[in-house]
């Protein structure tokens, strides 16, 4: 499994939490009402097809990411018959599903080379290593919407993610104290290497930097009353951070209930799902602070856009599952990056688009913007995207508006 945050939050979403919720309060199908105006013209594409991959975990026992697949298919069609799709010929999607297993993500890998795609896609797989490997060795360039796998990010050859890896663990928890002129941010994080590795490795650097104090409390999983540990944190005059899934931040959020701490509250956005809100009253949820790739859960041209391709294009498709949105956002975004290539279509000539192109807006993501080829970031090159979404939530628990927030 990939290291850092991705193993983190995959980690997160398996330790209790429901991978059907996400922070947001929209859910079912895409609404077609004015899918005409919102999809835009038609531009068909033409000509011979351009092979793009999409690696999926898709479903398996222990996952399901088949909204990946699905919402891939939608998207493609969507480019093909509105934005000409790459350099005005047809996007073919060749799909793989890997199943959450490292030996099957490999062979999904060999058979993206073995199909000479052009391009490939890796959603949120498990073993995100496992396929970027032998793609990496072959020359093929790789998207992903997200990823903190060290080597990922540090390849400043192929490599291309379209979200900033330590935004929703570092970025926001910073923003929101540097907001509330608090002085200390402490993390309330769940007791596994992965989630504490996150943080310890950068975090402390980051802070003190920004004149910040920073404390980690790791809690092991399944500990149901956190006041003890509260306690201790309710003394400090500043801020908490929650990093685990729903029923880690239930204890979590209970226990700050239970020493009566009034301070700012912010979290990762798998930490509030429909059993929290369940669980949690909505005055205590109201205010706290969460991060997002995408703008799931409100009204906004992103999520609009989203899911007019949905219904148009789609069979069904859950529009509140946010690995739906993401890919969407990782495939328009790939083909909003390679507007301006023309000419012969080779792995060679989209890593040259991509590490050449000008700044734009990512697809799907809320207006951030994003430009490749090391411009976002010198630390991690692979990275297009500086900065996340940040929105605070409302007296049901559900996200108001979301902000662009830089780095």
């Amino acid at each position: 499994m990939a290291g850092g945050l991705a193993a983190c939050l995959l980690l997160v979403a398996a330790c209790g939490s429901d991978s059907s919720d996400t922070a947001g309060g929209a859910s079912g199908t895409g609404d077609a009402t004015n899918a005409t105006e919102v999809l835009g013209a038609v531009a068909k594409a033409a000509g011979e097809p351009v092979k793009i991959g999409l690696v999926s975990d898709g479903k398996a026992a222990t996952v399901d990411q088949s909204v990946e697949i699905e919402a891939g298919k939608a998207t493609v069609a969507y480019l093909n018959e509105h934005r000409s799709g790459i350099a005005g010929r047809p996007i073919e999607l060749v799909t793989c599903a890997s199943q959450a297993d490292p030996g099957i993500t490999a062979d999904c890998a060999n058979r993206m080379i073995e199909q000479d795609v052009t391009a490939v896609i890796i959603g949120g797989v498990a073993a995100q290593e496992s396929a970027w490997t032998p793609l990496h060795e072959a020359g093929i360039p790789v998207v992903l919407y997200s990823t903190s796998a060290t080597a990922l990010l540090a390849d400043a050859k192929s490599t291309f993610s379209f979200a900033d890896a330590t935004f929703g663990t570092i970025g926001l928890p910073l923003k929101v104290a540097q907001k509330e002129g608090v002085k200390k941010v402490t993390a309330v994080v769940i007791d596994v290497p992965a989630a504490k590795g996150a943080l310890e490795a950068s975090a402390p650097a980051i802070y003190k930097k920004a004149g910040i104090e920073f404390e980690l409390v790791a809690v092991p999983i399944g500990t149901a009353d956190m006041t003890p540990q509260m306690q201790q944190i309710a003394k400090d005059d500043g801020e908490v951070f929650i990093l685990g899934n729903d029923s880690f931040c239930i204890s979590a959020l209970n226990g700050l209930n239970a020493v009566g701490f009034s301070g700012p509250i912010s979290a990762i956005a798998q930490c509030v799902t429909d059993s929290t809100r369940t669980a949690i009253s909505g005055d205590q949820l109201k205010g706290i602070s969460i991060s997002a790739i995408a703008p799931v859960g409100t009204d906004n041209p992103s999520t609009r856009l989203y899911n007019a391709v949905a219904a148009a294009y789609g069979k069904n498709i859950d529009t509140s599952k946010i690995a739906g949105i993401n890919i969407f956002t990782a495939v328009a975004g790939l083909q909003t990056a390679l507007e301006d290539l023309t000419g012969e279509i080779t792995p060679a000539t989209i890593i040259n688009a991509l590490k050449t192109m000008p700044e734009k807006e990512l697809p799907g993501s809320g207006g951030q913007k994003f430009q490749c080829g090391g411009k976002a970031s010198s630390a991690a090159p692979a990275s297009c995207v500086q900065g996340g979404l940040i929105s605070t939530l409302d007296d049901k628990g559900y996200p108001t508006s979301y902000e662009v927030a830089g780095a």
